[in-house]
Formats: C-alpha cells, sequence, structure tokens
C-alpha cells in the first residue's frame, strides 16, 4: 500500500505524465510547475543508472537506483520554507572519502526507506510527502533495469554494457535494449498513463533517459492505447550517445523504438532548429506538428530553462483532451 501520498484530484486539472531521467527531466518537472497551470504531474523515470552513487548503491542492495528518482522528487518539492530545506537537505552530496563520501542525503533515505517497507512505490510516496511535493514520482519498473547498447566504432561494431558507459562510450548508438528485455512496468505508471491528459517526453539524454521507456512492452503498449496527447521537447544540443545524431534523428529514433508512436506537438528551441523545415517533416512522419520558442537558458549552453520552457508550454497544454 502506498504511503503518504494525497493525489490533487479535481476535475479542472490537466493530468499530465512526464517521462525520463536525470537532469531533463527535473528541467522538464520545473516548467511544467512553472506553467501556473492546474497540473496533476506524474513522473515515470526510468531505473537503469548504474553510475555514481546510484551504481555503488544498487551493485551492494537489490533496491532501484535512487538518483533519478531523488532529483525528480526534489523538482516537484513544496514552495513552503521546509519543503525547500527538505529538498535541499535531500540534495546535499556528502564529501570527504570515506563510504559515504559522493552520496546525497536523498539516495540514502530512499535506500532505507525501500528496504524498511518493501515497495519502491510506498517509499517514494513517502518522501514525496516529506516534501510535500506537488506531483507523484514512479519508477518504470519495480526492479532495477540494465542497458546495453550496439555501437559503431571505427567501423567495427561493439556491444557496451551499463547505463553509464552507454552514455559516455565514443561511437554512433545502433541500437539499444534493457536486460531483461521485457520487464514488468510499475502497476501505478500504467494506470496514470490511461488516465493522462498528456505524456511528455523529453528532454533529456535520448537512448538512457527517454528511449527506455519504449523498451517496457506494458509502457509502450500503455502509451500507445491511450487518449492522452503527446509531446516531446527535443534536445539543445547533441551529447556524448547522440553524436551525429540530427534533431529529425531523434524523432525517427522515436518511432523506430515504437512504430505505433502517435505524437501531436514537438517544441524546439528557436537557436537550436535552424532550419525548421526538416524537424517539421520529421515530426509531420508522427502525426505532430512543431511549436518554435526560445526555451533555452540565456548564458549560451546548451540547458532549458525551466521559466522560459514553462512559458512555451502553457499554450500547448492549456486545454485537456
Amino acid at each position: 500500500m502506498s504511503i503518504g501520498f494525497a493525489p490533487q484530484a479535481g476535475g479542472d486539472r490537466i493530468r499530465v505524465v512526464a517521462f525520463g531521467g536525470g537532469h531533463g527531466l527535473s528541467a522538464s518537472l520545473r516548467a511544467l510547475r512553472a506553467t501556473g497551470l492546474p497540473l496533476e504531474i506524474t513522473a515515470v523515470v526510468t531505473v537503469a543508472d548504474d553510475g555514481g552513487s546510484s551504481g555503488r548503491i544498487r551493485a551492494g542492495r537489490d533496491v532501484l537506483p535512487p538518483g533519478d528518482l531523488r532529483q525528480a522528487l526534489a523538482a516537484l518539492a513544496g514552495d513552503d520554507d521546509l519543503s525547500d530545506r527538505t529538498a535541499r537537505l535531500m540534495q546535499y552530496r556528502f564529501g570527504g572519502a570515506d563510504e559515504l563520501a559522493g552520496h546525497p542525503v536523498g539516495n540514502v533515505v530512499l535506500c532505507g526507506l525501500m528496504e524498511q517497507l518493501g515497495d519502491p512505490v510506498a517509499a517514494l510516496d513517502q518522501v514525496g510527502a516529506m516534501l510535500r511535493a506537488v506531483g507523484r514520482v514512479l519508477p518504470m519498473s519495480n526492479k532495477p533495469l540494465g542497458i546495453e547498447a550496439d555501437l559503431a566504432v571505427d567501423g567495427r561494431q561493439i556491444t557496451v554494457r551499463g547505463q553509464h558507459q552507454v552514455a559516455v562510450a565514443q561511437g554512433r548508438v545502433l541500437q539499444v535494449r534493457l536486460e531483461p528485455p521485457e520487464p514488468d512496468a510499475c502497476p501505478q505508471a500504467l494506470a496514470a498513463i490511461a488516465d493522462a491528459d498528456w505524456l511528455v517526453f523529453g528532454p533529456g539524454s535520448w537512448y538512457t533517459s527517454v528511449i527506455p521507456h519504449l523498451l517496457v512492452p506494458q509502457l509502450a503498449a500503455a502509451v500507445t492505447r491511450s487518449a492522452a496527447r503527446r509531446l516531446v521537447t527535443l534536445n539543445l544540443a547533441a551529447d556524448r550517445e547522440t553524436v551525429g545524431l540530427s534533431l529529425p534523428d531523434h524523432l525517427d529514433a522515436l518511432g523506430r523504438y515504437l512504430p505505433d508512436l502517435k505524437v501531436d506537438i514537438v517544441l524546439v528551441d528557436r537557436n537550436a532548429v535552424g532550419d525548421p523545415e526538416p524537424v517539421a517533416n520529421a515530426a509531420e512522419s508522427l502525426g505532430a506538428r512543431i511549436a518554435i520558442a526560445p526555451v533555452a537558458v540565456q548564458d549560451g549552453t546548451a540547458r532549458h530553462d525551466p521559466v522560459r520552457l514553462g512559458r512555451a508550454l502553457v499554450p500547448l497544454l492549456g486545454t485537456a483532451r
């Protein structure tokens, strides 16, 4: 049974499910909050991280990697002073050189609650209650998963295993897979997708944070069946795992991993898009139109500004299905 979660229900609320992981999902969640719209937000988070603190924890204990889940919870923390101070504590990373060094407090708390309660969703709901979260955070699966990818490197094909290794590997990703290949989806995530008005994908690491959701058969089927509208927010620049992948290629990849995927809107930054026609054509192949807006931070770095992104989302999400 879930603990501590009080859904903010209401007939006029717009139910949004955001998929992703890490910094990209955090930016998306903060942007959704910045819209000021009456949203009921659910974050569905990847659970394949095996680097840093999350990798150390999952290597020693049979729990979900907590890092991306923690970041999503922090992004949804309430606006009051206590929630803010709790979120900053959860994000605090231990220094030094001992066994705690490098672990954020929130990772340790989530690990402890997942062990104590024996239910990752109950643990996430309890931390959400501690943070007075304005939405709910769910894992895409209740079991930790692995990622492996086939890469083209210097004219040959190699296989790389582990989310961290895929994210930092040199070479062009040819194919990405989950291990095990057909994991069960989190039941609460499936229910949220079924009830959603909007499904939001990206921004984020395309092969290790966005596409993995489409590789969980039950999630993919739920997305395909859902009557919700679908919005894709494209990245601002290629990262190491998407070197050589154009913005139209990002959209083609979504269609390749989920051929039945239909999208309504593709949101792209004004300065990142260059010539919009190729992106518009790729969006049209998914059934979508493109929306162009300034959504990046103004210092020139390739990061989404939650306030500007939220402003761009207002006219797009303002009407439920």
